[in-house]
């Protein structure tokens, strides 16, 4: 793993993901998970997960696996949130390489949903009913 780090930007040379400095702030972001506002540590954590989820070699390596999980807490999320995010984003990039490329971004049709688009939020809440009936168990 080859995370290239200056003090404004983090790239990988394995995958298209980055991680960006804020202008005049010690604020950073991933690519991939744009809504969260990060310290450098927590970047440098996300790069690592991406670079780690983009390895085909470590799909049954457990130590891959706990080392993944150690990243994702570090963000304050789980692995399987990070490697939806980054399907989602796999999925944007395929999307715009299918398009011809003489249309300009307003030319683009739109993108779906994002799969997760709210998931954080602090109105989510899970359903509280079952799809049993109550009398069943009485």
């Amino acid at each position: 793993m080859t995370i290239d780090i200056n003090p404004r930007e983090m790239t990988s040379d394995i995958t298209p993901e980055f991680a960006r400095c804020a202008q005049g702030e010690q604020v950073w972001s991933l690519s991939w998970l744009p809504e969260q506002r990060l310290t450098r540590e927590q970047a440098h954590a996300g790069m690592e997960l991406d670079e780690i989820l983009s390895d085909p070699e470590v799909v049954f390596d457990d130590a891959a696996h706990s080392e993944a999980a150690e990243r994702a807490a570090r963000l304050g999320i789980l692995v399987e949130h990070a490697v939806v995010m980054l399907a989602q984003r796999l999925a944007e990039r395929i999307h715009r390489e299918t398009l011809p490329p003489c249309l300009t971004d307003a030319e683009l049709p739109p993108l779906p949903e994002p799969m997760l688009a709210g998931w954080f939020s602090a109105t989510y809440a899970p359903a509280t009913t079952g799809a049993r009936s109550q009398h069943l168990w009485a």
